[in-house]
């Protein structure tokens, strides 16, 4: 079998921590990174946890190179980071929303991301693995709605970012793989979250709610078994995936 290492955003929990459990059944080496701890993913030969705040954009670059430092990068065949974490709040009309509110939500779900792709293709380079990047985004990237500027916003960015950095590599010898995925709607606490707002606080709540009592929601783990199959193949880079896609 393939030696094979991942690092993984936002492991702590949600798609997040399915993919990291999934990656470790099947004998991948997994990297979380995550504010919270990962209780689950505690005590796996093949698991080893990064805890750290992605709001601290200054500290992103010696994380990646502490956690390099720990894969066994002679023998590893592919290496990948995946782009999980990411913030829903503030859910309010822009003018509502204070700037450490904004500040925030953009570092964890557009600037983090961004500067651990720098980071990892930068401290890759020398390597002839397989290298792959998948950034979570979401359709609120390419559809406004009210409330949720910073959160369509973050992930509009990276669409934008995925598709940016696929061009970049493209002309190069061992170019990185990039893709954006887009899961849909999905069980998380993220989900609720939003259904926990009242419709004057936040005025789609109600159909948010609706989506859920109606059975709607994917499970975190079917999700995290798509996101498998889109890491195998070999995709078109920069292409935002659905995981409706066959």
């Amino acid at each position: 079998m393939e030696n094979r290492s991942f690092i993984v955003t936002g492991a702590s929990k949600g798609i997040g921590m399915q993919l990291a459990q999934l990656l470790l059944e099947q004998g991948d080496r997994v990297y979380g990174i995550s504010r919270g701890a990962a209780e689950h993913l505690y005590g796996h030969d093949l698991y080893k946890h990064f805890q750290y705040n992605l709001s601290d954009l200054t500290g992103i670059e010696l994380l990646v190179t502490s956690i390099l430092e720990h894969i066994p990068l002679q023998e590893t065949e592919f290496i990948g980071l995946i782009n999980n974490a990411a913030m829903l709040e503030p859910l309010k009309p822009l003018d509502q929303c204070s700037t450490e509110e904004i500040t925030r939500n953009l570092n964890i779900s557009l600037a983090a991301p961004m500067i651990l792709s720098s980071s990892f293709i930068r401290q890759t380079n020398h390597l002839t693995a397989r290298r792959k990047i998948v950034n979570l985004t979401s359709g609120s990237g390419s559809y406004p709605a009210p409330s949720m500027a910073a959160y369509c916003t973050s992930k509009a960015g990276m669409n934008m970012f995925s598709e940016c950095v696929a061009m970049e590599q493209a002309e190069r010898l061992n170019p990185v793989e990039v893709i954006a995925f887009d899961p849909g709607m999905v069980d998380t606490e993220l989900q609720a979250v939003a259904r926990g707002k009242s419709t004057g606080e936040f005025a789609l709540s109600g159909l948010f709610n609706q989506v859920y009592e109606a059975g709607q929601l994917r499970s975190p783990r079917d999700v995290a078994k798509r996101l498998m199959e889109r890491i195998e193949e070999d995709s078109d880079k920069g292409k935002v995936l659905h995981t409706m896609e066959s």
